[in-house]
């Protein structure tokens, strides 16, 4: 669940250190071999980890919340352009890695933000470090969104409840500020996070287990649900309630590239997880990226399928929050609940760990270590992060934004304007084939985002009454 931005983060300031000692990173990252050409073999740190593994880091920073919106795009989209759009996305996801691996391979930088201060300078370093860190503010704010909508539905559970009470107890949004003082500020203040591989390994089960239960539930679920509709007897349903629709575009149909592009973000751990690759050469990361993709594209495909002719046009933007329509009180919802709510809570200081480091880089340069700066830029972005998630109303909102801005910056903008820059013109010139490619890759994220914000603001000034994800 993106939980390799930890690392991400060691490796900035690695090669922030190597910057700032005045030894330009490219200088020092690559052997020579005997004939003089270069080898994609890190001098300061020989990588130990192997194919399957890396592929199981990958997928980790892959996965996140976002795959809980992707029935509710598919509902506002149709099976095939759905399918459609989603394959798209994937693969222009294995190209943004080509592009990154070769731009890293020229000139031997292994950190996202290093390759901006190769392409653009210090303003380049900056602008990557910033949209990295909006980025991860959204991926929290998803994580608190969750943990407000889904704890007081465990709560309730647990009470054996039928019906929602007025109790301190059940407002998500007192609980998520006890979640963040009790839990996540805690965690966010250790020095070090040395559960990163357990918490890893663990969200990646969790979210398996929440896609076993979607295709199990879709068999155990009747249509229509006359909760949704509050039909009776006399009422008659309409012929199309659980009819799959293969092809549809609607007012919120706006929404889906931006969750789609938010659930593929992985970008940014793709070269951490090269330099720690055993034998690493460009090859072999790029069918660790391909084949982690492909993964991540069956494991979203079946989610959102399954999670769709389950509920059809019903579907809410938070699928899990969906299922609180039907029975309050099952059991195997309640047990997957508690394994994502565990799952996200864990996993926000585990994301707000690389925001700091970047605080840390960008506003106090070469400043040794000390705990008040360590702790007040944790309680700092926590505060913020928590009114975030406390006024805006749905979490469709959070997928919207940041899938439309940071995840196209992050996917199609940054690595092809790195590859533009970063490639030699002696090598490659303007006019090659590789060149023209990354340019167009480059006006479409642009094209994505503004088609994206625009789609999402004209929702938003419509005034027209819209479903708020059942929240």
């Amino acid at each position: 669940m993106e939980l390799q931005k930890l690392s991400n983060g060691n490796h900035h300031h690695d090669a922030a250190v190597s910057v700032e000692g005045g030894v330009p990173p490219e200088k020092e990252k690559f052997q020579q071999n005997s004939d003089g050409s270069k080898r994609p073999q890190f001098t300061d740190f020989e990588g130990k980890t192997s194919f399957g593994m890396s592929v199981f880091n990958l997928s980790n920073a892959i996965m996140g919340s976002g795959i809980l919106g992707l029935s509710y795009a598919m509902s506002n989209t149709g099976i095939i352009l759905f399918l459609i759009l989603l394959t798209c996305i994937a693969c222009l996801s294995c190209y943004s890695i080509h592009l990154l691996l070769r731009s890293a391979g020229v000139v031997g930088i292994r950190a996202y933000e290093q390759l901006g201060l190769r392409a653009f300078g210090h303003p380049g370093k900056i602008l990557a470090a910033v949209i990295i860190t909006l980025h991860n503010i959204g991926a929290m704010s998803s994580y608190l969104f969750i943990v407000k909508y889904e704890l007081p539905l465990v709560i309730q559970a647990f009470l054996g409840q039928t019906s929602s009470s007025d109790n301190w107890f059940m407002n998500g949004n007192y609980l998520i500020i006890i979640v963040t003082v009790c839990i996540i500020l805690p965690l966010a203040m250790m020095k070090h996070l040395g559960y990163l591989g357990y918490t890893s390994g663990f969200s990646l089960s969790c979210m398996v287990f929440f896609l076993s239960a979607v295709i199990y539930k879709r068999f155990n679920i009747a249509c229509p649900l006359e909760v949704f509709g509050n039909y009776s007897v006399s009422t008659a349903v309409p012929e199309d309630t659980c009819t799959a629709k293969l092809f549809t575009i609607n007012q919120e149909t706006a929404y889906t590239i931006p969750i789609l592009a938010f659930a593929f973000v992985c970008h940014p751990e793709v070269l951490p997880i090269y330099t720690e690759l055993s034998n690493p050469t460009k090859r072999r990361m790029q069918n660790i990226g391909n084949v982690s993709i492909l993964g991540m594209f069956l494991m979203y495909f079946f989610t959102a399928i399954f999670g769709y002719l389950t509920f059809y046009e019903n579907t809410e933007a938070e699928l899990l929050h969906t299922y609180s329509k039907v029975d309050l009180l099952d059991t195997l919802i309640l047990c997957v609940r508690l394994a994502v709510l565990v799952a996200v809570t864990l996993t926000v200081p585990v994301v707000l760990f690389p925001i700091r480091r970047a605080l840390l880089q960008l506003l106090f340069p070469g400043k040794p270590f000390h705990w008040i700066r360590h702790i007040a830029i944790a309680v700092c972005l926590l505060f913020a992060v928590n009114l975030l998630v406390i006024f805006v109303p749905n979490i469709r909102d959070i997928f919207g934004i940041t899938g439309a801005t940071t995840a196209p910056s992050l996917i199609f903008i940054l690595p092809g304007l790195f590859y533009i820059r970063i490639i030699p013109t002696d090598q490659e010139p303007m006019t090659s084939r590789p060149k023209i490619q990354a340019a167009c890759f480059t006006a479409l994220g642009f094209i994505f985002m503004t088609m994206s914000l625009t789609f999402i603001g004209l929702d938003w000034m419509s005034g027209e009454e819209r479903r708020l994800g059942g929240h």
